[in-house]
């Protein structure tokens, strides 16, 4: 058996689910989350727990059990606490500000880039260490959003300007050579 499909989900306090077949909803603090899962799954609720069961050890049975699993648990863990991802902006003259609830990166461009929140996403700006926070309930619009504005200017490998993860590490390459004698 999958060892993270058969593992049961713990529900927080505060947070509600209906398993109406295969489609379940979670409600919590931060949100609500509904989503459609395949027929096959067996989800159900066991003593204030979510357990997903699988009908057979075939292939597609086994690599369904462990993201179903998955994906309720970052459900359950979005409407609760919540996701979070941080980006990092370096260069000389990069950074970003906060215009209402929208994000202006100035990040060496001739104009500053706005970029609007979708619904359920919130962003905070640091300038002291010109870091981005995006917080969210969905873990999958949170790092999709992440990688839309680090595509605004990725991190080069030159001299590192660019955003990027906090957690990214930027192979560096040589420059030019000097000129020989």
């Amino acid at each position: 058996m999958s060892r993270i499909g058969r593992m049961p989900i713990p529900l927080p306090k505060g947070v509600e689910v209906k398993v109406d077949g295969a489609h379940v909803s979670v409600k919590g603090p931060k949100g609500e989350m509904k989503r459609s899962f395949p027929v096959d799954m067996v989800i159900s609720m066991d003593e204030g727990r979510l357990v997903v069961n699988r009908p057979s050890d075939a292939q597609h049975h086994r690599a369904l059990h462990g993201m179903t699993r998955a994906l309720l648990n970052n459900m359950v863990t979005g409407v609760s606490s919540g996701f979070e991802r941080t980006l990092e902006i370096n260069g000389v003259g990069y950074r970003a500000d906060m215009n209402g609830t929208n994000l202006m990166l100035y990040v060496g461009y001739s104009h500053p880039v706005e970029y609007k929140p979708p619904e359920g996403i919130s962003f905070e700006t640091d300038a002291r260490t010109r870091q981005v926070k995006i917080k969210g309930y969905d873990k999958e619009l949170v790092g999709q959003v992440a990688a839309n504005i680090r595509k605004i200017r990725p991190p080069e490998p030159y001299k590192g300007k660019g955003i990027k993860y906090i957690e990214e590490t930027i192979r560096r390459k040589a420059g030019k050579a000097g000129k020989g004698k």
